[in-house]
């Protein structure tokens, strides 16, 4: 009979094990700002009795391995924590969230900070300084009229004048093209047309007919 109770008990231990170990549940999800559904890049999402975690990319999606009855806590900066527990029973591979956070803004003191032990000294200090005359000081060197005319003549065009200066010139060549800016051919009567017309209509009028009494 005892035989009988070891060999039961040797049965009946691997279906015990088998229903005390967690199911391994793979945990995916997106981590969202309460107010607007954007992802949460940079979340922490972490299991704290295993020690284990991750944090979310840029798009605030998440994934990791957890164990059935797992407690998860998400963490971000200016954000409440919030904790989602994985049914003990849960059975299925797979197990996805949407979490939203909700903002927990916190307000910090005002903090001051003087180079001196109180404010009295500061105000003390500061209304015994005294500035130093234009004269002789950083500003008015920077503003020497024969420093400037050096800075002037030797400073490059800059971004607006090379601007300015290619709108120009492609203004001049398109009127050039169109026969409005002086160019070759206008500058040369022999090429010119205007130019022929009007000595071929001097030729007809007879302007070159020698005239009596007059010496050309």
């Amino acid at each position: 009979m005892l035989s009988m109770l070891v060999l039961i008990g040797l049965l009946a231990a691997p279906r015990a094990w088998a229903q005390g170990k967690r199911k391994v549940v793979q945990f995916t999800g997106i981590v969202a700002s309460g107010d607007s559904l954007l992802g949460v890049p940079g979340a922490s999402i972490y299991v704290p009795k295993a020690g284990r975690g991750t944090t979310s990319n840029a798009y605030g999606y998440f994934s990791m391995a957890v164990l059935a009855g797992d407690s998860i806590v998400f963490r971000s900066l200016g954000y409440r924590n919030q904790t989602i527990v994985v049914p003990a029973d849960y059975q299925r591979q797979s197990f996805s969230v949407i979490i939203s956070l909700l903002e927990d803004a916190a307000v910090l003191p005002e903090v001051r900070i003087f180079p001196y032990a109180t404010e009295k000294e500061f105000k003390r200090a500061f209304l015994a300084l005294r500035m130093p005359t234009e004269k002789g000081s950083a500003a008015a060197d920077n503003l020497n009229q024969e420093l400037m005319r050096k800075i002037f003549n030797s400073q490059p065009m800059g971004a607006t004048a090379n601007y300015r200066q290619t709108m120009s010139q492609q203004q001049y060549d398109l009127d050039r093209r169109m026969g409005t800016a002086p160019n070759l051919h206008s500058n040369n009567p022999l090429l010119n047309p205007f130019s022929w017309l009007q000595l071929v209509k001097q030729v007809k009028d007879g302007e070159f007919k020698k005239k009596e009494g007059v010496d050309y």
